[in-house]
């Protein structure tokens, strides 16, 4: 299983897409607080429709909870526009964790750093400034998957 990390996530519609990702590619989804909205909001229910009951989502209060309780021996990559390197040079691994900042402000830069060279970017338009969250969460999380042999056939 891959782990999704949503820090500090503002929109509504983008965290529901998101659980229903994670349900549907059987991910646990990290929810990394404070979070810019409640879990129950009609936004929420809407875009993540049924799925919330099937998805695997803890909550954390902040980031200092998360690492405290939850950090094992996976690994970490944070997706950023700031990357070096592409996200699909890695080779992914089963339990690898994938970590997103919020949609207004991204990542605090201490948090990056201590990443090192685990920051990865998907390459855009020079005139774009940034993907999704729920756009770039998928992009990655399948790159994942299809790297450690996922079908879709097998999901059924």
């Amino acid at each position: 299983m891959f782990h999704v990390l949503l820090y500090q996530p503002e929109i509504p519609p983008n965290t529901g897409t998101i659980i229903r990702l994670c349900a549907a590619s059987n991910t646990r989804l990290h929810l990394i607080g404070p979070l810019g909205f409640r879990l129950d909001a009609a936004a929420v229910r809407r875009a993540g429709m049924d799925y919330r009951e099937l998805a695997d989502v803890q909550r954390w209060a902040d980031w200092s909870a998360y690492t405290d309780e939850s950090l094992d021996n996976s690994r970490t990559f944070v997706i950023s526009t700031h990357g070096k390197q592409l996200y699909t040079q890695p080779d992914f691994r089963l339990g690898d964790r994938f970590l997103f900042g919020s949609e207004g402000a991204g990542l605090p830069k201490a948090i990056m750093k201590s990443h090192g060279d685990r920051v990865l970017r998907i390459p855009m338009a020079p005139s774009a400034r940034s993907l999704n969250l729920a756009v770039s969460v998928s992009i990655v999380l399948y790159e994942g998957l299809r790297q450690v042999g996922f079908a879709p056939e097998d999901m059924h």
